[in-house]
């Protein structure tokens, strides 16, 4: 991971070993690229659905693109106070990112069954983190996973049930 320039000399002491702080923020750029690339789904998905349900997912798309949007800022910035860059264009993210992206447009279930899916994989990405954080007594950043976790896990719940017979 690429270490940021210290602010003149002004090294970071905030009860975390540098290569603890490393170790996270690698992990929280995974959460981030996890997370940009399920907010670029639901976009997609709220502006292409079509079909019987389409209002009723068009909006629920747009409360969940719109929730997720605001979490990037939160994560990155959770990147940089622990010293390090932000992954931030498209190849750091896919190269980063545990979902991968959906090709044409699905019909309508087919995008609720793929956002299960990509909600609960960015569930996991939270999850494998909390073991570090806990380890290296790191409050903020198990605050950050466990309301994203209470997110995603709901989300998919909501969406899962919409596939019910």
């Amino acid at each position: 991971m690429k270490k940021s320039k210290q602010a003149a000399g002004v090294a970071i002491n905030i009860g975390i070993d540098a290569a603890d702080r490393e170790k996270i923020a690698l992990g929280l750029s995974r959460l981030l690229a996890d997370s940009y690339t399920l907010y670029l789904m639901t976009h997609n998905f709220h502006w292409n659905v079509t079909g019987p349900m389409f209002n009723t997912l068009h909006l629920m798309f747009m409360g969940q693109y719109t929730e997720q949007w605001n979490a990037l800022d939160i994560i990155a910035e959770r990147i940089r106070a622990l010293g390090f860059p932000t992954p931030g264009t498209y190849r750091e993210f896919t190269r980063l990112a545990s979902i991968k992206e959906i090709e044409g447009v699905p019909k309508a279930m087919d995008m609720v069954r793929a956002l299960v899916s990509a909600q609960e994989a960015t569930a996991r990405t939270a999850r494998d983190l909390l073991p570090l954080v806990t380890k290296a007594n790191d409050q903020p950043t198990t605050d950050l996973l466990t309301q994203r976790l209470e997110v995603h896990e709901k989300t998919a719940w909501m969406l899962r049930s919409l596939l019910e017979e």
